[in-house]
Parts: structure tokens; C-alpha cells; sequence
């Protein structure tokens, strides 16, 4: 597996490695432990500075701690990733479809499963592609009787300053025009107040 560039992200402490390799569905670990399954993020977490890893169609987004030697981490990461054999990963021109909606995370029927669908259609299309030009994702999580939407940011995107300010607002503008006019959208973690911010 090649390393064809590396590029910076709008996220200060995250950098991503093109490859010239299909890695799959997009993963994301923020340990060594949940990393135990994949050998390639096993092997970078080994690394000092390592806070997280995003593996996700053709790049390595890898999320240093503030103490990292920037230098060092590049240089380490990118020896690794080209020593990697890259069992398992497709040599193929064209990536897994991205998963949108994370599997399990939202039992909905009727009108939510149908406004679901339409906000992964718009995620996965027009949302996506950005994100990943950044070394990022996001997975929706669900969606409540209020009409919030609650995403989960991955990759650079996941501790990035504009991902809260400029970007959510950028998501939440899209699906308002394009699903539903009375949406909101959240990160994770962020409690929405049904009657208004």
C-alpha cells in the first residue's frame, strides 16, 4: 500500500494520508483496544501521540494529542501505512457505500423512517463527499419527535473547532431546504431544547 499524499485538514491537530488502496466502509477508533480488530490502526496506535484514528474509503485521517511531535507522527505514520501489506483491502478503483445510519442505533417506523432515509440520501450525497475531502465523516444517529437530527462527527471532523459552528450550520441549512424546513441538527452529546435554542 502507497501513501500518494498527505494533506492537511481544517482541523489543526489531524492529518490525512491518501492512499492508493480502498479501505471499505469508513471506521473509526479512539483507542488501542477498539482498534484490536484492524492491524493497520492496531500498529499506528502503537505510536506516542495517537489520539484517533478514521479509516474510511481510500485515506487515513490520523488525529494527534497536543503534546505530538508533528515531524515524528508524519514521518512514523506514513512508514507504516507503506509497510502495511493491506490484507483485506480492495486494490479497487470504487469505495464501499457510506454508511449513513448507524445500524441499530434508532428503532423508527412510519414518517421517521421515511425522513431518515431521505436525510442519509442527502448526507451521503452531498454532505459526504465534503467531509471526506477533509479527512472527516459523520453518521446520523436518529432522529427524535422533535424533528432534531443527532449526528455523530468522525475523523478530523470529530475535534475540529468548525465542526460545531460553520459545518453543522451548513448541514442543518441543507436538510431544512432539501427534507424538511422544520429540522435541527446536533452533534452527539449536545442536548437540543425542542422549543428553540
Amino acid at each position: 500500500m502507497q501513501v500518494l499524499r498527505v494533506e492537511p485538514t481544517p482541523n489543526p491537530n489531524a492529518i490525512k494520508f491518501v492512499l492508493d488502496a480502498m479501505l471499505g466502509s469508513p471506521s473509526e477508533y479512539r483507542s488501542a483496544e477498539e482498534a484490536a480488530s484492524n492491524d493497520l490502526a492496531k500498529e499506528l496506535f502503537a505510536m506516542d501521540g495517537i489520539e484517533a484514528l478514521f479509516l474510511s474509503e481510500n485515506f487515513v485521517t490520523v488525529t494527534m494529542n497536543a503534546s505530538a511531535d508533528w515531524h515524528q507522527v508524519h514521518e512514523q505514520a506514513r512508514k507504516l501505512i507503506e509497510a502495511h501489506k493491506g490484507e483485506g483491502f480492495e486494490q479497487a478503483a470504487s469505495a464501499a457505500p457510506i454508511p449513513v445510519i448507524r445500524e441499530g442505533a434508532q428503532e423508527d417506523a412510519g414518517e421517521n423512517a421515511e425522513i431518515l432515509d431521505q436525510i442519509g440520501a442527502v448526507i451521503t450525497q452531498r454532505v459526504m463527499p465534503a467531509l471526506n475531502a477533509d479527512g472527516g465523516g459523520l453518521q446520523v444517529i436518529g432522529i427524535d419527535e422533535h424533528k432534531v437530527v443527532t449526528i455523530q462527527y468522525q475523523g478530523a471532523c470529530g475535534s475540529c473547532p468548525s465542526s460545531i459552528q460553520g459545518t453543522l450550520g451548513a448541514i442543518e441549512n441543507l436538510l431544512r431546504s432539501e427534507v424538511d424546513p422544520d429540522l435541527r441538527v446536533v452533534p452527539a452529546g449536545m442536548a437540543a431544547d425542542p422549543m428553540g435554542w
